[in-house]
């Protein structure tokens, strides 16, 4: 069996573009599940595509999403699989859109246990509330700004990433949990476990491809049309089946066709939600 390899990087300051002259272009990936299931998930994807493309791509991880985020905002990514990057102020980083990964959107959720008293919103005031992260949209913008607006006051904690939030609810350290509908239910449906949705938003395009502005246009392009025929390309598709068994996934998703537009009402709710922003 191929061993498994990923960074994990220390939370130190690197210089701006490091990875500029570099053997490979490192490709961040956002922290919803574990380091090793990330690993196990993206390693054999980026393989297929650096061969596809001819471009060297390594995958990338810090400890937490939000690390793996200040990544990408200090310019240590020239790729990053994310949707950390569209307030106000990381917009202004340059990030581009290539693909996105396919799929009817995702939509943030606030979700109990099966077994939970809690029937709304308003149940949840002065109980624990668990967030992946500070940085999540799905997981922690979109449910607290739910909250807020409704006058419901929580105590917030995180967890550092999808999954771990998740198990904090599973194992009863929360009342309730913020999350991604479609990590919420693959993690239910490989753990077992019973729950119900008390909130849920509107859908929002799922996670994009973006690109660093000092990524080569042929290094854009080949990487983009890689992605792309992942799900065309037999042995394309053959990756993406293993991958998703791996995380015990129902189906595998590849990737289609996006650009910034499409992310625009991601833009629109950071204009106006109540939640505060984080910096750069």
């Amino acid at each position: 069996m191929r061993a498994l390899s990923f960074i994990i990087l220390a939370w130190v300051i690197l210089p701006v573009w490091a990875w500029q002259g570099s053997a490979a272009y490192p490709f961040g990936v956002l922290n919803q599940r574990s380091l090793t299931l990330t690993a196990e998930y993206w390693n054999p994807i980026l393989d297929w595509v650096s061969r596809r493309a001819g471009v060297p791509l390594t995958l990338k991880i810090a400890r937490t999403a939000n690390e793996t985020t200040d990544m990408a905002v200090r310019g240590e990514l020239a790729f990053v699989f994310t949707n950390h990057l569209f307030t106000p102020e990381r917009d202004k980083l340059g990030y581009t859109v290539i693909a996105r990964q396919e799929g009817e959107g995702i939509r943030g959720q606030i979700v109990v246990r099966e077994d939970s008293p809690v029937r709304r919103i308003e149940d949840l005031a002065g109980q624990t509330v668990v967030f992946p992260n500070p940085y999540a949209f799905a997981g922690y913008f979109l449910p607290y700004d739910a909250l807020l607006r409704a006058g419901v006051e929580v105590r917030p904690v995180f967890a550092g990433n999808q999954e771990a939030a998740m198990a904090q609810l599973k194992h009863g350290r929360a009342a309730a949990a913020g999350v991604n509908h479609q990590v919420m239910a693959d993690y239910a449906r490989r753990e077992g476990f019973g729950y119900r949705v008390l909130w849920q938003s509107e859908p929002y395009h799922d996670l994009a491809v973006m690109v660093h502005p000092a990524v080569p246009a042929r290094v854009r392009e080949a990487v983009r049309e890689a992605l792309l025929a992942l799900k065309t390309d037999s042995e394309g598709r053959r990756v993406l089946a293993e991958a998703a068994a791996r995380l015990g996934l129902a189906t595998a998703r590849g990737f289609v066709a996006a650009d910034d537009r499409d992310y625009d009402p991601y833009r629109r709710f950071f204009r106006t939600t109540r939640v505060p922003l984080p910096g750069p």
